[in-house]
């Protein structure tokens, strides 16, 4: 099975094209233009330089949230339509567990985290139990002091949530934060193969029912609240 994986859920995002032999193209950007500019575009490019066309891809997969809810409403509106246009099976991937899952087999528990803006992060703890990625702490949105209180053990962080915390995370926990490695940024590969893993096993997301997981309210709806 060819699967085409999308991730527009932070700024590095991409899309990539994954079978049975692994990777067979992918496009990763990381530029301030936005999905609406260049989602489009990488997935053209990506098709052509593998010689592919889209009636040849087998399933979709995009990368859900949290994250950027701009993009990630770009992401879901693009797969939609080529669900809708060609009939293809879509299914939507966690955006941290994508990020964890840029790191197999990894010996010591994954740390996923993306900037959410507001002082918060969004983050989850994974770890590897032999080949399976397993959940330890649910995704959600806090503040850096409170994501210090999950870790007791070394552990990787990965994600442009370093960017911004780095420092603050080194020094509140010294040897246990291990700098990310130069791959520090979502895959779209990674989307495509968790993807991949679930349309394997015959699961399916009903289109309408995809919808963007932005685990806290939008700037919107809080000022909602606010007049209310």
């Amino acid at each position: 099975m060819i699967v085409l994986g999308i991730e527009s859920a932070s700024p590095q995002g991409g899309v990539a094209l994954l079978g049975e032999e692994g990777v067979i193209a992918e496009y990763v950007l990381n530029v301030k233009a936005t999905y609406a500019e260049r989602l489009m575009p990488a997935i053209d490019r990506v098709l052509h330089d593998a010689r592919m066309s889209i009636s040849e891809v087998e399933g979709l997969a995009v990368s859900i949230g949290p994250g950027s809810f701009t993009g990630l409403r770009i992401g879901l509106s693009t797969v939609k339509g080529l669900a809708l246009a060609t009939g293809k099976p879509v299914v939507g991937i966690s955006t941290l567990q994508a990020l964890a899952w840029s790191l197999p087999y990894c010996r010591y528990p994954v740390c996923p985290i993306l900037d959410a803006r507001k002082k918060e992060l969004y983050s989850a703890l994974f770890e590897y139990r032999g080949v399976e990625l397993v959940c330890l702490k649910e995704e959600r949105a806090l503040v850096p002091e409170a994501l210090v209180q999950w870790i007791s053990q070394p552990t990787l962080f990965v994600g442009d949530g370093w960017h911004v915390y780095g420092a603050f995370l080194r020094e509140a926990l010294g040897g246990l934060a291990i700098p990310p490695p130069a791959l520090r940024g979502a895959s779209p590969a990674a989307v495509a193969d968790l993807g991949r893993r679930r349309l394997l096993r015959g699961d399916r997301d009903q289109v309408d029912e995809l919808v963007p997981r932005y685990i806290r309210p939008s700037e919107a709806e809080l000022k909602r609240r606010e007049r209310a």
